[in-house]
């Protein structure tokens, strides 16, 4: 039997991560995940691709305080606003709204990143890209599930393993062996049910350190060489949730439904 052993939510697009020993898996994912954003006032947003240093920003909510560090910075202690002005957003091609959270907010997040920018908070409904599901302000699924032994089967590759958090993954399973998740389908976790409806194109964010903010080759140099499919390199499956619930690390997984995989060729480790 396969097990949870970790559970990350992102209140702020492209901020820290938060592991939790338990969470409550709403339709559009972990409750408060990606909640927040920071967007161009434009309304363009803005994540680590462009702004490597946002993963030094250390977030933690509530859900009606969002509190944020940064090194060498005050930190912001910002309440909530839920009747500001609504801003047109736009995450990749995907238009969506979100609920501006004032001035203080935005300067202290343009000082940071010495680019203007506005603080908004998801408002509104917002399809996935496919799966039939609902998504805040992630790239374009609520879920992304990894299997640690593929982690476990990267880092034999590598010169210098890495940690997890370079993935951000929001639920990680262990027992469904390296790249088992590119075979399920649906998995019953703890009380929940999840679909796995599409595998993760991985992008630079990858690449960055998620405790310093600096960026480096890996691991998408040695991803290129085994996990590049329909041109793109891959790791991990995004998800929607079918069946909420509570869910606890340490939680049984079971598979419930398969799919068939592409066969990629396997080089063995360096």
């Amino acid at each position: 039997m396969a097990t949870l052993t970790e559970l990350n939510v992102y209140p702020l697009k492209s901020g820290g991560g938060i592991p939790l020993r338990t969470a409550e898996l709403t339709p559009r994912g972990l409750r408060y995940d990606r909640e927040f954003m920071l967007c161009t006032p434009e309304g363009r947003f803005l994540s680590q691709r462009d702004h490597a240093p946002m993963a030094r920003l250390r977030v933690a909510y509530d859900g009606e305080v969002l509190t944020v560090g940064y090194p060498g910075a005050d930190t912001l202690v910002h309440k909530a606003v839920d009747d500001g002005p609504v801003r047109e957003v736009t995450v990749h091609r995907s238009e969506c709204q979100g609920t501006d959270q004032g001035d203080e907010a935005a300067r202290w997040f343009s000082e940071r990143f010495d680019v203007e920018c506005r603080l908004v908070r998801f408002t509104g409904r917002r399809p996935t890209s496919r799966g039939g599901g609902e998504v805040a302000f992630a790239d374009g699924y609520p879920l992304l599930v990894i299997s640690a032994e593929s982690l476990a089967d990267l880092n034999g590759r590598l010169d210098e393993p890495l940690p997890m958090d370079r993935f951000r993954p929001s639920l990680v399973v262990e027992g469904l062996g390296a790249y088992g998740e590119d075979e399920v389908r649906l998995l019953r976790v703890g009380g929940t049910v999840v679909e796995l409806v599409k595998s993760c194109a991985r992008c630079v964010i990858t690449t960055t350190d998620q405790a310093t903010g600096e960026r480096g080759r890996e691991p998408l140099r040695t991803l290129a060489r085994y996990r590049t499919i329909d041109r793109g390199i891959r790791f991990g499956r995004n998800g929607v949730p079918r069946e909420p619930g509570i869910l606890t690390v340490g939680d049984p997984v079971e598979v419930l439904e398969t799919v068939p995989t592409r066969p990629t060729e396997d080089p063995p480790p360096h």
